[in-house]
C-alpha cells in the first residue's frame, strides 16, 4: 500500500516537476543574460493564469490556445519594461535591480486586482483520465507536462542551433568580446529578457492546467519561492538546467509527503517544505554552483 502510494506521488511529483522546471526557466535565462534577480517572477506566472482563465472563459477556446497569447503577451511585456526600466539599470548596483523588478511585480498584481477583483477564480476543463493503477493523471496535466517539455527542448536548440542563441551565448561569455565582434550587445539583452519574461508568463499556462484553481492576483509569491530554489538547484544561470531542477524539486514534493504522512503526531503538508529545502540544502553543501552548469 505504502509503496504504490509513494510511486503514485512520485509520478505526480514528476509532472509537476516539469512544470515548476518550465515556471524556473525564464528566471534562469535572465540571470544568466543579464545578471538581473527578477523578484517580481511570480507576478509574471500570475499573468498567465489569468490569460488561461480569460481565454478559456470569455472567449470561450481551448486553454491550449492560451500558450501562443501568453507567449506573446509576456515577451510585450518583456520588452517595455526592459526599454523603460532595466535597460537603465544594467550597470547599476543590485539593489536597483531587485528594487525594480520587485516594483514591477506589485505593478502587475494591482494592475490584475483593478481588472479582474481580488477574488479566487478558477475554471474545469473536462480532458479525460489516464489511470495508471498507482495514480490518475488528467490529460490536462499530461497536456502541461508534455508542454513544458517541448519548450525546454526548444530552448536548448535555439540556444545551439541558432544564430541569435550563439549571440545570446556569446554575450554570456564575454560581452565586451562580443561587442567588438559585432553583435548588438543591448538587443541581446532585450531579447533575453522578453523571451524570459515570454517563458514565464507561458509557464503561468501549463500552472493553470495543473491546478485551475487558486487564480488571484497574488498567487505568484509562492511560485517565486520555489523558483528561486529551483534555480539554484538547477544551476542559477543555466535554463535547461532549471528544469532538471524542477523535476527534482517535484520528485522531492511529493515523495517527502508520502514518507511524512506514514509518521504519527506529523502534519505532512507543514513539513513537505521544509523536507525539500533541507535536502536542498544539503545537495548545495556538496555542490555549491548546483547541479548543472550554465548555457
Amino acid at each position: 500500500m505504502f509503496a504504490e502510494q509513494l510511486a503514485g506521488n512520485l509520478i505526480q511529483g514528476l509532472v509537476l516537476g516539469s512544470i515548476y522546471g518550465m515556471a524556473t526557466m525564464g528566471l534562469s535565462m535572465i540571470f544568466g543574460v543579464l545578471q538581473v534577480v527578477n523578484v517580481g517572477h511570480g507576478a509574471f506566472i500570475m499573468i498567465g493564469a489569468f490569460t488561461t482563465m480569460t481565454v478559456f472563459t470569455k472567449l470561450g477556446l481551448n486553454p491550449i490556445f492560451a500558450i501562443p497569447f501568453a507567449l506573446v503577451i509576456g515577451m510585450a511585456l518583456g520588452f517595455l519594461f526592459y526599454y523603460v526600466v532595466m535597460q537603465r539599470l544594467i550597470k547599476a548596483p543590485e539593489l536597483a535591480s531587485l528594487l525594480a523588478t520587485f516594483s514591477i511585480g506589485i505593478i502587475l498584481e494591482e494592475t490584475v486586482k483593478l481588472t479582474f477583483g481580488s477574488e479566487f477564480r478558477g475554471f474545469n476543463w473536462e480532458t479525460g483520465k489516464l489511470d495508471l493503477g498507482v495514480t490518475v493523471l488528467p490529460y490536462s496535466k499530461l497536456i502541461a507536462a508534455g508542454g513544458s517539455a517541448l519548450v525546454a527542448l526548444l530552448l536548448y536548440l535555439w540556444y545551439h542551433k541558432t544564430r541569435s542563441g550563439t549571440a545570446v551565448r556569446s554575450v554570456i561569455e564575454d560581452s565586451e568580446g562580443a561587442r567588438v565582434c559585432g553583435i548588438n550587445v543591448n538587443w541581446a539583452y532585450a531579447l533575453s529578457f522578453a523571451l524570459g519574461i515570454g517563458l514565464t508568463v507561458t509557464s503561468g499556462v501549463f500552472l493553470t492546467m495543473f491546478i485551475p484553481v487558486g487564480i488571484n492576483p497574488y498567487m505568484g509569491g509562492g511560485y517565486t519561492v520555489k523558483a528561486f530554489v529551483i534555480a539554484v538547484l538547477g544551476g542559477l544561470a543555466s535554463p535547461y538546467g532549471a528544469f532538471f531542477g524542477g523535476l527534482i524539486f517535484g520528485l522531492m514534493e511529493n515523495g517527502s509527503y508520502t514518507i511524512l504522512a506514514t509518521i504519527k503526531g506529523v502534519e505532512p503538508f507543514a513539513l513537505t517544505r521544509f523536507f525539500s529545502f533541507v535536502t536542498l540544502l544539503v545537495i548545495l553543501l556538496i555542490r555549491p554552483t548546483g547541479l548543472f552548469k550554465s548555457q
